[in-house]
């Protein structure tokens, strides 16, 4: 019958004859340094939760955060935003039958005036977004579907798009600039506004079209080919242009050098994909006049003219013009106030509860404790 003999040095890897002696039979000890971090003898420091600790903490994030959220909702209660629903779902909407007989392949322009009416004077700055509903931007093959070389102007790249852009990468065995499903379907309505005077006369509102896009996505993210070449004609003419598109791009803004071909802030703009189905992009700025008092959209009526060339009927989706102004905070959201509101009268009301508990049954568990 064979004995056995225990040896702690053995199980830690250490054994009699071997450690230390340098030879290829050596066994290395798995035993880790004898280190303040390794043996977790680092000093630490663990807060005790005690009831003068936890009830001050509830009543300050109550105090701080319910004035935060009143001011928030207040400044986003402040912006003034009006919208106006111009699909032509409706048979009684003056866009009706452009929605009904409108699609990608019409090759006539069909207009439509929708008229409507503020009641109140926007001061400052108004912003005039377009608004879709319904409308997936965030699907992976539409978000992967462009190129981006090719928008920040490499020439190899604007003769050979990318696979990733099919089957929007040629037409008519020539490249597609821009090239994907997102440049193809650009949102082309034409929007104007006019005020509609007392004595019956329309007044254009001058509407800004430059100044939308990112400063990074304008200067940095697209360029056009070519460097200083102005020629966009020339520089684009070996390519097409999308299938859904009406005009190639170096004539969406030919007047403005600046403002076309790939850095044309429209393009720009719908290229920044979104995130919801249903989203707004800003369209056109309606700048204040300097030195007046006057507001920048008085009360009064006013007429929307749509050159009605985006379908949605096809997805059930909806369009939409919003007129709005600003704060410091940016657009009207009144989440982040109800949020904050929400945070601290929570937070207050269960400070409240654990005061009570604390103050009814505190004193007796510390009577409760064995006498020596």
């Amino acid at each position: 019958m064979m004995a056995s003999s225990y040896n702690a040095k053995e199980e830690d890897g250490h054994h009699p004859g071997l450690v230390g002696s340098g030879g290829p039979g050596a066994v290395k000890s798995k035993k880790p340094d004898n280190t303040a971090f390794k043996q977790q003898r680092l000093p630490a420091w663990q807060p005790i939760l005690t009831a003068g600790t936890v009830l001050p903490a509830f009543f300050m994030i109550g105090l701080i955060f319910i004035p935060i959220g009143i001011g928030l909702f207040v400044t986003s209660n402040n912006i003034k935003e009006f919208e106006i629903d111009y699909t032509g779902v409706d048979m009684s909407s003056p866009c009706y039958n452009c929605a009904q007989n409108y699609s990608w392949n019409s090759t006539s322009v069909c207009t439509c005036t929708v008229p409507f009416t503020l009641d109140q004077p926007f001061e400052s700055n108004v912003f005039m977004y377009y608004g879709l509903s319904n409308f997936y931007q965030n699907h992976r093959r539409y978000v992967k579907s462009r190129d981006d070389s090719q928008l920040n102007g490499d020439k190899s790249s604007l003769l050979n798009p990318s696979k990733e852009c099919e089957p929007y990468r040629t037409s008519d065995r020539k490249p597609i600039a821009p090239c994907g499903a997102i440049a193809n379907s650009l949102f082309n309505d034409t929007l104007e506004l006019f005020y509609i005077h007392p004595n019956g006369s329309k007044i254009g509102i001058h509407l800004v079209k430059t100044g939308i896009a990112w400063w990074t996505d304008k200067h940095v993210k697209f360029r056009n080919p070519g460097g200083s070449n102005n020629n966009l004609s020339v520089v684009f003419q070996d390519t097409s242009k999308p299938v859904n598109w009406r005009k190639a791009v170096y004539e969406l803004d030919p007047a403005d050098p600046e403002n076309n071909g790939f850095v044309n802030e429209d393009l720009i703009v719908w290229m920044r994909t979104a995130a919801l189905p249903t989203f707004r992009k800003l369209y056109r700025i309606i700048q204040k006049k300097k030195d007046t008092m006057t507001p920048t959209l008085p009360p009064g009526n006013y007429s929307l003219e749509v050159a009605y060339n985006y379908p949605v009927r096809s997805f059930d989706g909806r369009k939409r013009v919003i007129l709005s102004t600003i704060s410091w905070m940016g657009g009207k959201n009144p989440f982040l106030g109800i949020a904050y509101i929400t945070v601290g009268s929570v937070c207050f009301f269960l400070g409240v509860v654990l005061l009570i508990i604390h103050h009814k049954y505190g004193n007796r568990n510390n009577n409760a404790d064995i006498p020596n």
